[in-house]
């Protein structure tokens, strides 16, 4: 199996095709793994619809239920994350590719965006998380229900579990990134919006408005507008490789 050591870390990931490389980031919070993408919470799945023409790269987060395993501090949250992230594209020795992600992988877009966006061609964020008002006070129902996967993880007790679920979610937005740093970022990027609680349809119209170079697709999940929206990514990414 492909996997790769970092900082404590075990991370798999898979490659399919050849050509110009697209790191993808599944849906499904924090239990994103390689094999959501063929779930039907993902419309468009990239190791289906991108191979061929391009070398698409798939991964199992930190802890999500795949192959990647980790440690669980409280100091961790999106820099973790964005870590991991790095340091597959360096072990790949990949410089320059595409992203694309879906739900928290909106939130890992961005984190990218902002930290290395001289190594980012393109971006295709499709209905990212965000939060519109106030953070609740009780942690979502997702969060634990992934926490409760961590019977491995003796070190992850509720005073860590509690300092980690804020360094992720009490930024507000998209989370990874305030709008000051969405409105800095020239990469082209075309967003898909998003239409729940967790993926807010106003998060993405803000999102695509702040981001200078942006595009937007405001109905994309289901019949002609899938198939039209399937048309115009592959469009997209293809102008900006």
């Amino acid at each position: 199996m492909p996997t790769f050591e970092h900082h404590g870390a075990t991370i798999y990931y898979e490659e399919h095709g050849q050509g110009f490389p697209i790191l993808t980031f599944a849906p499904a919070g924090l239990q994103s793994t390689i094999a959501v993408w063929s779930q039907p919470s993902a419309p468009v799945n990239p190791i289906t619809e991108f191979v061929p023409p391009f070398r698409v790269i798939a991964m199992d987060q930190r802890n999500a239920g795949g192959r990647s395993r980790a440690p669980i501090t409280a100091q961790d949250g999106w820099q973790t994350y964005l870590g991991d992230h790095v340091a597959l594209l360096d072990h790949l020795k990949i410089d320059r590719y595409h992203l694309y992600g879906q739900c928290i992988g909106g939130s890992f877009i961005m984190s990218l965006l902002k930290a290395q966006p001289e190594r980012v061609a393109s971006a295709v964020l499709a209905q990212p998380i965000g939060r519109v008002g106030a953070m609740p006070a009780a942690r979502s129902a997702r969060f634990d229900a992934w926490a409760k996967s961590l019977e491995s993880h003796p070190e992850a007790t509720e005073q860590v579990l509690d300092s980690f679920y804020k360094n992720l979610y009490a930024p507000g937005f998209v989370y990874s990134v305030d709008r000051a740093a969405a409105s800095k970022c020239t990469t082209p990027c075309l967003v898909l919006a998003g239409n729940d609680e967790a993926h807010p349809y106003p998060i993405s119209e803000e999102l695509a408005k702040l981001l200078p170079n942006a595009e937007f697709i405001p109905e994309w999940k289901t019949g002609a507008a899938l198939q039209s929206a399937k048309v115009r990514i592959k469009e997209f990414l293809s102008k900006h490789r």
